[in-house]
């Protein structure tokens, strides 16, 4: 039977070589963790090196991929009672019409003619709804940029801001619908101001948080090309599409 022998002392690794590897292996890990992780995983790129390598792309994709999922999850247990409830309250609303319209003249043969009747009469005309509808002068605004999103397309798009800095801004889906999401980063921060999920358009002020890139993102969730314009003006450096 042979016995491994023991190693001599001399053999054995200092106090003060185990210490080196230990900071080597906890700078090893810092790094990836800053350099890789943050900017892949989280979009969070406090070095900008991410940036340079595609990661950070990666990580605002996933990041906003997660917010779109549980915006979905919150809203999937109230969006089928409320179309009941609101398909109800339509079915509703026509039999007392009916029922109404009846009452009021007993005569008639065709109650549904007269309710319809009285519908057209109370419908505004498409002429009317129009002038009724807000208009924003382009004139007021500072710059002015129109992206056309493919299905499932996203676009992101950042003003430069010091914090305390209120930009105001308007965009629109021209006619269609988006999903979007504001939020801003930057010095190792990160906030999200507001999301929304098929909105046609949006105006308002955004008030920097802190001293970085606040903005919008927007995914085209429909089944055709949609064009997105954001007008914006106020308070701010500089704007940057960033993906």
């Amino acid at each position: 039977m042979y016995n491994t022998d023991l190693p001599r002392r001399a053999d054995l690794p200092t106090s003060a070589q185990l210490r080196r590897s230990t900071l080597i292996a906890a700078l090893t890990a810092a790094a990836i963790l800053i350099f890789v992780v943050l900017p892949s995983e989280y979009g969070m790129d406090p070095t900008r090196v991410g940036r340079l390598l595609g990661l950070t792309e990666m990580g605002e994709i996933k990041t906003q991929l997660a917010r779109e999922a549980a915006l979905d999850a919150s809203r999937a247990g109230t969006s089928g009672d409320a179309e009941i409830i609101a398909r109800l309250d339509r079915i509703e609303t026509l039999i007392e019409g009916l029922a109404s319209d009846a009452g009021a003249n007993p005569q008639k043969d065709d109650p549904l003619a007269g309710l319809i009747q009285q519908q057209r009469q109370t419908t505004p005309a498409p002429a009317a709804q129009t002038q009724q509808q807000a208009t924003t002068p382009t004139s007021e605004w500072r710059d002015e940029l129109s992206f056309v999103l493919t299905p499932g397309q996203g676009v992101e798009v950042k003003l430069v801001m010091n914090e305390g800095e209120r930009a105001r801004f308007f965009w629109t889906a021209n006619g269609a619908n988006v999903n979007y999401d504001t939020h801003g980063d930057g010095g190792g921060k990160s906030v999200s101001y507001e999301q929304g999920r098929g909105v046609p358009e949006q105006a308002g002020v955004l008030e920097a948080a802190f001293t970085g890139n606040h903005g919008w993102f927007w995914r085209n969730r429909t089944n055709r090309d949609v064009t997105i314009t954001l007008r914006t003006a106020g308070q701010y450096l500089k704007i940057n599409r960033m993906m």
